[in-house]
């Protein structure tokens, strides 16, 4: 979730002519569209409006306000960014990493030594009541989300103000020189109407930022709330006068007139709408075992449902088994460690995966950003700094996790496993594994809320059972589970933790003290280590490129020695099944995977599948 803004600052150092006011620039180098940005060169321009794009959620919704830890935003709204409803400074490229595209600023600058930015609004930018979108919006739009929105908070923590400083120019300021990122960054900053949120609702209430809310908010961006039933559905409509309709961003995307979502309990509800039609139109499949056998339903083999793969460079994740060390089981690295011994990835891959699933090696996995071998060079000046306070092995020896490729593997894991264990005070006894003073068993539950995650947990427990660790999988709602996780109520949980090409701020959110003890933060494992801390902060103040990378390279190492999580798997390919009422351009982004905004309904195609098949209607 780095920056990202398009074209002509090279990634090496600050332009001379820093103070001039630019439209896109990067991190990473030039745009490939200069700064003559027109539209994304995989889009149809001439794509026709129209249709419905029909979509299941698992759970239900209780807000329409998400820059909240309190209750659970309906679908189209988002924790980050501006979701269906309102537009950001400026907007996230789709075909390019650290790039961003002018949106409600048409354009921004900043001093040599970043010390702060100054945004430039467009002038047409306006809300769906007509007003104008002012330096007062996103003045106070930033101090409401440092004020409620934990990840905003963590993300923008070097923001100290921000201050209008013309009719259209607004100056955010930094309490720390040199972090190249940060001027970019605000380029995330959603802007939210004032004038609406300090305004009373229909029975003359006053509205309240802080507080979940059911009335539906005025927005800016390409769609609103058509009409809603609390929990159930809600349906957006398409602006037809849409401010930004024409910028290079919008031609050729958001052209569907109606986006309707319908809430299912559980998977295999929406697995079962699916497949009717009318309720889901695209299907994004994560299970390679669900790809390979399940989809051979009478739509798809009729060809009125599409199953195709697309390729997206971008997938770097860490994806894996978190551990909660804010709970005493967990706060030995050696526990840790010996938990990793017991997954074995290559069976569940090879017997369930069809091979088709690549073990994650880094939290950076995919990228330069990804550490590996032994440190050297300036990523071990780094380490070396706290070489005391690592764990020794981190300066001598590879990071390799453990493999189940033979006969013999699973023995030999499991027994490191338990030697282990033993060096951290815990021995078996009657077949269960116990603290040696105490007697207490080791035993621990895993949370999740997909029924689909079974086929990668339950093999895990059971390789656990044979050292006499006692875990447990305990599914439950939707709703409940976000309530555990932001309170961080949990012993382990499966988490994604995505990356991008420039990482930076949003490093806090993973993994410092501070978001350690904030609920609703990303640091799921309950990360409390001065180190950890230092090196999210050379990431963040990393002077160039190289700088960045060998940054990330000891954040990488000292994270993946420190064993907070269990790695699972990833993929490099995106895989959708859709009903065949789409119209595509040519070709799509293989940066971040198919966009679907740029896709259009075929009104005969769709007309045609209501009258074949029973719609959700």
């Amino acid at each position: 979730m780095a920056a990202l803004v398009a074209g002509s600052l090279a990634g090496a150092l600050a332009p001379a002519n820093a103070e001039e006011w630019r439209t896109t620039s990067s991190l990473l180098g030039d745009s490939k569209y200069g700064e003559n940005f027109q539209r994304y060169d995989y889009v149809n321009p001439d794509a026709p409006k129209g249709g419905t794009l029909n979509s299941t959620v698992q759970g239900t919704f209780d807000s329409f306000n998400p820059y909240i830890v309190q209750g659970s935003p309906a679908a189209g709204f988002s924790q980050f960014g501006g979701g269906l409803l309102y537009d950001t400074l400026m907007e996230q490229a789709t075909d390019e990493g650290s790039v961003y595209h002018p949106l409600v600023a048409e354009a921004y600058k900043y001093p040599d030594d970043y010390s702060s930015v100054t945004y430039r609004l467009n002038p047409n930018a306006k809300w769906h009541d007509g007003k104008p979108i002012t330096v007062e919006d996103v003045v106070w739009s930033f101090n409401m989300l440092k004020a409620n929105s934990p990840m905003y908070n963590r993300y923008f923590e070097n923001v100290t103000e921000a201050v209008a400083t013309s009719e259209r120019e607004v100056e955010f300021r930094f309490n720390q020189k040199g972090n190249r990122e940060l001027p970019k960054i605000l380029g995330d900053l959603v802007v939210l109407p004032k004038h609406w949120w300090e305004g009373t609702d229909k029975n003359g209430k006053k509205r309240d930022i802080a507080r979940p809310t059911l009335e539906p908010p005025l927005g800016s961006a390409a769609y609103k709330i058509k009409s809603f039933k609390p929990g159930a559905e809600i349906i957006w409509e398409r602006v037809p006068d849409y401010w930004g309709a024409k910028l290079p961003v919008k031609i050729g995307r958001e052209n569907f007139d109606a986006r309707r979502y319908t809430y299912f309990l559980d998977e295999s509800a929406s697995w079962l709408a699916f497949i009717k039609g009318g309720f889901e139109d695209i299907n994004s499949e994560n299970s390679a075992r669900r790809w390979m056998t399940v989809y051979n339903f009478p739509a798809l083999k009729a060809g009125d449902v599409i199953k195709k793969e697309f390729k997206a460079n971008s997938r770097a994740a860490m994806q894996g088994f978190v551990m909660n060390t804010r709970r005493p089981l967990f706060q030995d690295r050696r526990v840790r460690e010996a938990l990793s011994y017991a997954f074995d990835f290559d069976t569940i891959n090879r017997t369930q995966s069809f091979g088709l699933n690549t073990r994650i090696t880094s939290y950076f996995m995919g990228s330069d950003l990804a550490s590996s071998g032994l440190p050297r060079g300036e990523e071990l000046k780094i380490l070396d700094q706290y070489k005391d306070q690592l764990p020794p092995e981190l300066f001598t020896q590879e990071f390799r996790l453990p493999v189940y490729d033979t006969p013999q593997a699973e023995r030999k894991n499991l027994k490191a496993a338990v030697d282990l264990f033993a060096q951290a005070g815990w021995v078996i006894k009657n077949g269960k594994m116990v603290n040696a003073k105490t007697g207490q068993p080791f035993a621990f539950e895993i949370l999740d809320h997909r029924q689909g995650a079974e086929p990668t947990i339950n093999p895990y427990i059971a390789n656990l059972r044979k050292i006499g660790v006692n875990a447990t999988l305990r599914l439950i709602d939707d709703t409940q589970y976000i309530n555990r996780v932001n309170n961080f109520d949990f012993d382990v949980i499966t988490a994604v933790l995505p990356q991008s090409d420039s990482p930076g701020n949003e490093q806090r959110d993973y993994w410092s003290s501070k978001a350690a003890g904030t609920a609703g933060s990303r640091n799921y494992s309950g990360i409390r280590s001065p180190v950890v801390d230092a090196m999210v902060d050379r990431v963040i103040f990393a002077k160039d490129r190289n700088d960045l990378i060998a940054a990330t390279h000891a954040l990488d190492r000292v994270l993946l020695w420190n064993y907070y999580v269990v790695p699972q798997f990833t993929r490099p390919d995106v895989w959708l099944a859709y009903w065949n009422k789409f119209g595509l351009p040519d070709k799509q982004p293989t940066y971040l995977g198919p966009d679907v905004e740029s896709w259009w309904v075929d009104l005969d195609k769709e007309k045609a599948l209501a009258a074949k098949y029973k719609s959700a209607d």
